[in-house]
This record gives C-alpha cells, sequence and structure tokens, in this order.
C-alpha cells in the first residue's frame, strides 16, 4: 500500500487512479475525497485495485446517520468508475483493515 500524499510524485498507473478519484465528491464536506483527506491509501496492479479510507466503518457515530450514508455514496461512486470498468478487482477497506466492499469479477 502507497500511503497517499498529495505532493507525492505517482507512478502513471497510480496517477490515473488519482485523476479518477478527485472526482469522487464527499457529500459531507462536498469537497473531493483527495481534498477531503479521506483517501489515505491505495495500491494499484494491473487487475487489482485496493482503497483505504480515512473512516472507522465500526465506530459508532460512523453506524448511524449522514456519516454513514456519505460513506455508503463515496465506495458507490469508488465502486461505479472502477469496479469491472477498470479493474476486474477492486477492495475498499477502513482504517483498520476492515474490507468496506469487494468486487471480484467471476
Amino acid at each position: 500500500m502507497k500511503v497517499y500524499r498529495n505532493d507525492r510524485e505517482y507512478p502513471p498507473e497510480y496517477r490515473e487512479v488519482l485523476e479518477e478519484l478527485s472526482t469522487v465528491i464527499d457529500p459531507i464536506s462536498t469537497m473531493n475525497i483527495l481534498d477531503a483527506g479521506l483517501l489515505a491509501g491505495l495500491d494499484v496492479s494491473d487487475n487489482t485495485l485496493k482503497i483505504w479510507l480515512a473512516v472507522e466503518s465500526n465506530a459508532y457515530y460512523n453506524m448511524i446517520g449522514g456519516a454513514a450514508i456519505a460513506h455508503s455514496k463515496i465506495i458507490g461512486d469508488i465502486m461505479e468508475r472502477f469496479a469491472l470498468v477498470k479493474f476486474p478487482r477492486v477492495y475498499i477497506y477502513d482504517m483498520k483493515n476492515n474490507l468496506l466492499a469487494k468486487f471480484e469479477k467471476k
């Protein structure tokens, strides 16, 4: 996993993914997930994309209300842009490495 920092140089395959992730909007802050600090890390290979979001999925405050809806929207937007469109396998994790979403082409 590469920890995401906006001032870091990334290889071309990472830059392509980051460019697409910059279009995913956090509904709470109305900023893209890169500027909002929600992207913690990513791992890009030929056929697999792994993304770590700076959220705690099992924290009480994230299980109810606006945060849960926002996280669900963000995860859905990521899957819509990458699952099967660009990668046959997409995994999204929280900060504790809990799997939040998984797509695997069968």
